[in-house]
Parts: structure tokens; sequence; C-alpha cells
């Protein structure tokens, strides 16, 4: 079904006429469509209204002199490459029609001019002007479709880029822990996978926004399986941004990798607290801790791995304090806090 504009959707009408009549009896006529329209004289009052950009310029032979065609003529040349004003001239019926028109294109070129002879019917004038009315809204349309696209190339860009930040990161981590070109092959494949998944999963939720729980949800998961939770997590619902969500969720992918290697979940009696809280006092404070237990006793490592790495690093940038790594003997703990805001705008 065709949609009509509303009354704040279209442009308004500029009408110049030197005679009062003139301009009196063309902006009556469009008022009565509940159509905006303006009049301006050719001095400095025709500057002031060509600023305010109108969406169609009325102009009767009286008022083509030269002053008026060299004013109108700069205010054509600053207007951006969507827009085409309509001009509407209306001539006397014994006007020399062919020889105006070859004399304003000349002036004012590439112009979308329209020619109307006196006397006009009224019935013709205003559908004349509501029918480039809808032109200009058209052109407007074609303007705020490329200034959309325009955005999501660039955030096509942006997010291209930080993908292939996050691989080149990923894999230069990965080199440095590998001991064989199998493992380092092995290993950069799962990270890859989980980076896809990840990506799949916060992309899925649509919007700029993810849900927290939905994205630890979806990370955890398969770790949590035929009726056994290794995995407990506690925490309220929150919104973050994509990016946060995307982060978070890497980090928790390499700290479960972790715990099936060496921690907690290596162990059939092992299990992790995965709790996250929100503080209230005055600034909201988020608050995200892994606890393992039950697993072998640990011992800190004499070298970071690359998870550990990945994660310190990754937090820290998102929450934007110092994360805290504990390797207690009755199990790795890690916890960071920052304000929630700044996961929400990352």
């Amino acid at each position: 079904m065709k949609t009509v504009p509303s009354e704040s959707e279209l442009d308004w009408v500029l009408v110049l006429a030197p005679f009062r009549k003139d301009a009196d009896y063309v902006a009556a006529l469009l008022r009565e469509q509940k159509i905006e329209v303006k009049a301006a004289k050719a001095d400095g009052d025709l500057v002031e209204h060509l600023a305010l950009s109108p969406g169609i310029i009325v102009i009767t032979h009286e008022a083509l002199n030269s002053q008026v065609v060299a004013r109108i003529a700069t205010h054509l040349a600053g207007q951006p490459n969507w827009s085409e004003v309509p001009i509407i001239v209306l001539l006397e019926r014994t006007a020399p029609i062919a020889r105006i028109r070859s004399q304003l294109l000349n002036s004012w070129p590439g112009s979308r001019l329209l020619f109307y002879t006196r006397p006009i019917a009224p019935l013709e004038l205003v559908n004349g002007i509501q029918s480039n009315l809808l032109v200009r809204l058209r052109q407007r349309q074609v303007r705020d479709s490329i200034e959309r696209e325009r955005e999501l190339r660039l955030e096509l860009n942006h997010r291209v880029k930080n993908i292939l930040a996050s691989v080149t990161s990923i894999f230069q981590m990965t080199r440095r822990g590998a001991t064989s070109v199998e493992g380092l092959a092995s290993d950069f494949a799962d990270r890859l996978q989980a980076l896809s998944n990840v990506h799949s999963a916060v992309f899925e939720a649509g919007g700029e926004e993810v849900s927290l729980s939905a994205v630890v949800d979806l990370t955890v998961s398969p770790y949590n399986s035929n009726g056994v939770t290794r995995i407990n997590i506690i925490g309220p619902d929150l919104v973050v941004s994509r990016d946060a969500g995307t982060t978070i969720a890497l980090c928790l992918h390499e700290l479960i990798t972790n715990a099936i290697k060496y921690g907690a979940l290596s162990h059939p009696d092992g299990h992790v607290d995965l709790l996250w809280s929100v503080s209230k006092n005055g600034n909201s404070e988020l608050s995200l801790s892994w606890t393992e237990l039950g697993g072998p006793v640990v011992q800190e490592p004499t070298r970071q791995g690359y998870g550990t790495r990945y994660v310190r690093s990754s937090l820290g940038s998102l929450f934007g304090t110092v994360p805290e790594i504990v390797f207690a003997p009755e199990g790795f703990r890690f916890s960071v806090e920052g304000s929630l805001a700044r996961l929400a705008r990352q």
C-alpha cells in the first residue's frame, strides 16, 4: 500500500514575486493545501531565505533580473550532490520561453527547471508544486540511504579490522606457546573456531547490544550437558555492547580450555563457579570472577601461557583495570571489575 508522506516530511516553497498580488496569490493557493510557503524580495531578504534551504523555488517573470539570477546561481552551486532544487518559472504567455530557458540553463547549469505560462489554472500550479515536493522528498530519502550505506561500510571496515587484529593476536600468542607444528595448528584452529562461534552467537542476537547472560550461556553450554553442571553460573542479566560480549566470550573460552587441560575441569569431581554482580555505590561497577574447585593441586607456572596472557590483556583493556589472577593450591582464581558503563559503550 502506498504511504502518504506527512506534512513534516515535505519541504517548503520559496516564492519570488516583485508584485505583492502575485506572491499573495501563490502563497494562498499553497497554504490551502497545507504547504508551507515563504515570500522573499530580491534584496538581502532573498539571501536569508535561500540560506534556510527551500525545497522548491517559484519565481515570476518579473523577478528574473540579473541580481536574483546570480544569487540563485550561488545557492545552487552550494548544493550537495544529492540535491536538485526544482525551480518553477511563471512566464507571461507572450514571453520568449526558448530564449529564457537557454539563458537560465546557462546561469543555472544542471538545474531542474519547469516553466508555466500565465494565466495558469490553480489546480495545475498546485499539482505541479506537490509533484515536485514529492521529488524533493525522494531526493532526501536517497541522501539518507547513501548516508546509511556509508555508515555501514565504515562499520564493516571497523569490524573486519578488529577481527583481523584478534586473529593476529591469537596466532602470535599461540605460536609463542607452541612446542610443535602440529600443536600450533591444532590450538590455532580451535581458537579460530571459538572466535567464529562467538561472533555467530553475538551477531545472531542482533543490534549493537547483547545480553551478558545469553553470551555466557552460549559459551559454557557445551560443558554443561547430560544433566551434569561443571560450570555454575550466577549473575543478573545485563546488557553490554556487542564488542564487550565478544571479548568476554573469547576470554571464557580460554579459561575453560585451561581448566580442561590443567585445572578443575581436568578432574571428574572438579567444577567452576562463574559469578558476576553489579554494585550500586554511586557508579555501577561490574565484578566478574572465575573460581576453580575440586581439581588437582595448583602450582603457579614458571611462565604465562596463551590463555592467561590473553585473558589478562583483553579483560584488562575492556574493564579498564588490572585483573587479579591467583594460582591458589585449591584452585585457580581470576577476577576483574570495572564500570558497567564502560562495557556498554565499547
